[in-house]
C-alpha cells in the first residue's frame, strides 16, 4: 500500500504539500528500481526550480537518475542527513523527504493520489 497522505507523479516520486510548502521525494518503487543508493545530489536553500526542472540526482550502484518536480518554487529546506546517509532513501522512502519547496506554481493535473498511482504500478507489472 502506497501512503495516502500525499499526491504522486508517474515517474514515482511523491509530493506532500502543507501551507504553500511542498516536500518531495522518491517512492518505494523508485527506490527499488534503483537498487542500492550510494549518493543524492542535494541542490542549495535558496534554488529556484519552475515545473519540470530535475532539482536532484540519486546515484545507485546501477545508474544516476535525475528527478524532477510537479511544483515551482523556491527551496526553502533539504534534507541533510542524505548527504552522509543517503541509503535512508532506500530504508525508508516514504519517510525520508529530500528537499521542501515554497510553491509558487504546481502542475496538479500531474499529480495523481494513491489510488491512481497503484493503478499505475499495476499496469506496469
Amino acid at each position: 500500500m502506497v501512503p495516502t497522505d500525499r499526491k504522486y507523479t508517474r515517474e514515482h516520486d511523491w509530493v506532500i504539500i502543507e501551507d504553500g510548502i511542498a516536500k518531495l521525494g522518491i517512492t518505494d518503487h523508485a527506490q527499488d528500481a534503483l537498487g542500492d543508493i550510494v549518493y543524492v545530489e542535494l541542490p542549495t536553500v535558496g534554488d529556484e526550480y519552475a515545473i519540470g526542472d530535475s532539482y536532484t540526482t540519486v546515484e545507485s550502484v546501477k545508474a544516476a537518475s535525475p528527478v524532477y518536480t510537479q511544483v515551482a518554487g523556491e527551496v526553502i529546506e533539504i534534507n541533510e542527513e542524505l548527504d552522509a546517509q543517503p541509503e535512508l532513501l532506500n530504508q525508508d522512502p516514504y519517510g525520508q523527504f529530500i528537499v521542501a519547496i515554497k510553491i509558487s506554481d504546481i502542475n496538479e493535473n500531474e499529480l495523481l493520489n494513491a489510488e491512481e498511482y497503484e493503478e499505475l504500478l499495476a499496469s506496469e507489472d
